[in-house]
């Protein structure tokens, strides 16, 4: 039997709240340690104030509470949960069950009751609700997007209505199939490897092609991700479908429009750049990349004037701004000639188009660019042919007309020289005699430049005939000039006036040792040269065949641009009053014209002079060497590159169809800077092909030498319109070099190159 005693140590040390309250006054009779616990007060507080019970209750559960008691009395028993607040203010939920206790008569005397905390147990109802709102959002939401839910194996376990509407399957045909079979999914890599990809990280994205139920195929963008327990264990794969089929279909058309573009970027002939309306170049062409020396990551993204010279540089930014503000176009839509400046810092003339088109609001610009170098230069050699054959006919007119008035005089005084006798008047006889001798010499001068003079063209042997000038050279040119001939073995006959070829070596020797007054090397050449119709059409008056050619080479000063296109006019002369008449070059000119030849002069500052003549070959003459061999794709050029490195451009193109005519591959550069970059990007190279003499400050030497900094082992072939300069064997570069005279045949480069590259 449970004594009153045991019961009240039962009471006091359960979990459960036990309370006893006065059925007519509500005083409180009993709680026990329990519920002091969980109500957070004192039993005796509770034993001072009847109304403190109620005041704890939640005041939102208050209400419901309060309507306990009458359900209380009417069914004897009841259970409620309400909330109480404790006095930290902290909020708990009570699950209370309460009985009435009847006495004598029936009448109730107090409630009893028992109660317990279940807050955890509602936070944990609460988290449950909410998951289970989630998942009903989610489902409902997965019911409207192109998602389903597999096993990984690939049975649909649920199936969007979203993937109805992209694939065509209702979601009553889809559960429960494999995926991957139903759809025939075509994977970007083995469905293996995206497996284990899925396993590893638990997602997985990608493109994938799948089939509708129509047959047709759709490219969609996949998203997998991997649902787990709670020990880690796969379960299902959400997966998400975009189609983006669409995308793909203009993505694929923008590709294949900016391949146009690229291919008309890469091929192009003119240079193309485009730029913004800040003047930011946004494109650089393959032409541009050539024409301007700068790669096209050097220049995208700065400024266009970098590629301008002074004074458009500080005025460019002022020609967009005024053209964006008024609309007034000066160039655009229009073209015209200007100025452009390279990375190595030369000048060269262009023609500029400009086009414009407006993308989001912005303006692009689209420059067409033209290098006019060769154009110019070509306009500039024929006006100079023009001029020298117009100077040609008058002053050939003139000496003509004026030797028939010398005629009338010399004739004249030989008369009166025979009547005179008094010494007086034959002293001025005499001059006046010497005077129409000199005119007579000036008109023969003349009579040579304008192509009028008497030949007498025969047979010549070139060699024998420099050969047996060099003692009258030695003793007029002087001890200071050291003469070097290098004549070439088997040489074959010209047809041309032997006389005037004397005539013409002479004057170009006595030339040579003016430009030389302290002395030095005078150098003649003779060699055969075969000009083909690719390189004489970079000259205006140079005709394809063969010629024999007489040089004449000096170590002087050289002539200026402005002195070298003026060089050939008659009485045009750089020297002194009465050190020379500038008719010496003219009639050298004159004479080899005039025998169906062809004048080359090469000439720089600090670098000397060469005057080439070509006369032509005697048809009938005996061909000393045997005929040499046609050039031919050989073993040496098989898979070898060489860099031609050439600032005129017509040469430059010569160069480099010869050489892929005879199997090299090419890679060209205009200038030595524009070359070290080449040699720069690590490309293979086996020979550098390049002019001696070049702007910007840095000769074909001077580029070897860096050449071979970087590339030891590289082979070297300069080339130039000199013979063969002293500093070219005077230089560090003494293995692996080679020098090739201008003109050159295809056959001569075969051979120097076989040469080269087969030693």
């Amino acid at each position: 039997m449970v004594t009153e005693e045991k019961l009240a140590n039962i009471l006091a040390t359960i979990d459960t709240a036990v309370w006893s309250i006065a059925a007519d006054t509500f005083e409180t009779l009993y709680l026990n340690p329990a519920a002091e616990k969980i109500y957070g007060r004192t039993a005796s507080a509770f034993y001072a104030d009847p109304k403190l019970f109620m005041s704890i209750v939640h005041p939102e559960d208050r209400p419901r509470v309060a309507k306990m008691l009458p359900q209380l009395i009417e069914q004897g028993t009841i259970t409620l949960q309400y909330r109480i607040l404790r006095p930290d203010g902290e909020e708990r939920w009570l699950e209370d069950k309460a009985t009435i206790a009847y006495g004598e008569g029936g009448r109730p005397v107090r409630f009893d009751g028992i109660a317990n905390d279940i807050t955890e147990r509602k936070v944990r109802e609460a988290q449950f609700q909410a998951r289970q709102e989630r998942r009903d959002e989610i489902a409902h939401a997965l019911d409207l997007v192109p998602a389903m839910v597999r096993k990984l194996n690939g049975e649909i376990l649920l199936w969007g209505r979203g993937l109805e509407a992209l694939y065509g399957w209702r979601e009553d045909e889809a559960t429960g199939r494999c995926s991957h079979e139903l759809l025939a999914t075509e994977f970007p890599v083995p469905l293996s490897e995206i497996q284990a990809e899925l396993l590893d990280t638990g997602v997985w994205h990608g493109e994938l092609v799948c089939t509708r139920r129509d047959g047709g195929r759709v490219a969609v963008a996949s998203r997998w991700a991997l649902y787990r327990r709670d020990d880690g264990g796969p379960i299902s794969v959400l997966e998400f479908n975009a189609d983006i089929t669409e995308t793909r279909r203009a993505q694929s058309m923008l590709k294949e429009r900016e391949a146009r573009l690229r291919s008309i970027l890469e091929t192009a002939p003119d240079a193309i750049v485009t730029i913004d309306e800040k003047g930011i170049i946004q494109s650089f062409s393959n032409a541009a990349e050539k024409l301007f020396g700068y790669a096209s990551g050097e220049v995208i993204g700065r400024n266009i004037k970098m590629l301008m010279p002074a004074p458009h540089r500080e005025r460019h930014d002022g020609y967009v701004s005024r053209y964006l503000q008024t609309g007034e176009k000066h160039i655009i839509g229009i073209g015209r000639q200007v100025e452009a400046q390279r990375k190595d810092g030369t000048i060269f003339p262009m023609e500029l188009a400009v086009g414009e088109v407006k993308l989001a609001g912005n303006h692009i610009f689209t420059g067409f660019i033209r290098d006019l170098t060769a154009r110019i230069k070509l306009e500039q050699d024929l006006r100079q042919a023009q001029k020298m054959e117009a100077i040609g006919q008058l002053t050939g007119g003139v000496a003509h007309d004026f030797n028939n008035l010398l005629t009338v005089i010399s004739g004249n005084l030989e008369i009166l020289e025979r009547r005179l006798t008094i010494a007086e008047h034959r002293e001025i006889l005499n001059e006046a005699q010497e005077a129409s001798k000199l005119g007579a010499e000036l008109t023969k001068r003349l009579l040579a430049f304008g192509r009028r003079q008497p030949l007498n063209p025969k047979p010549t042997d070139l060699n024998a005939l420099a050969g047996g000038m060099v003692e009258l050279l030695r003793r007029t040119l002087g001890e200071t000039v050291e003469i070097e001939t290098r004549l070439s073995g088997g040489l074959p006959q010209t047809m041309a006036d032997p006389g005037q070829i004397e005539n013409a070596l002479l004057n170009l020797a006595i030339n040579a040792r003016d430009a030389m007054p302290e002395g030095g090397q005078l150098i003649i050449e003779t060699a055969v040269a075969e000009v083909d119709k690719d390189y004489a059409a970079a000259y205006a008056d140079l005709m394809p065949g063969r010629y024999i050619t007489l040089a004449v080479t000096d170590t002087g000063s050289g002539m200026t641009p402005e002195v070298r296109q003026r060089a050939f006019e008659p009485f045009y002369t750089t020297k002194g009053p009465g050190l020379g008449s500038g008719l010496g070059l003219s009639m050298v000119y004159g004479f080899v014209k005039q025998s169906g030849g062809h004048v080359q002069l090469y000439s720089e500052p600090g670098h000397g002079t060469t005057v080439r003549l070509y006369l032509p070959q005697h048809a009938g003459a005996v061909r000393a060497e045997a005929e040499r061999a046609t050039a031919s794709v050989g073993p040496e050029s098989l898979g070898k590159t060489v860099l031609v490195v050439e600032d005129d451009p017509r040469v430059r193109r010569v160069s480099v169809r010869r050489l892929k005519e005879l199997g090299y591959a090419v890679i060209e550069a205009d200038s030595g800077p524009a070359a070290l970059l080449v040699l720069d990007r690590e490309e293979p190279i086996d020979v550098l092909f390049t002019d001696i003499v070049m702007p910007g400050g840095m000769t074909g030497l001077d580029l070897a030498q860096e050449a071979r900094k970087r590339r030891p082992e590289l082979k070297v072939l300069v080339t130039s319109g000199y013979a063969e300069p002293a500093v070219v064997k005077g230089s560090p570069l003494t293995a692996d070099v080679d020098w090739l005279g201008k003109p050159y045949s295809i056959n001569d480069l075969d051979a120097k190159l076989r040469e080269l590259l087969g030693g």
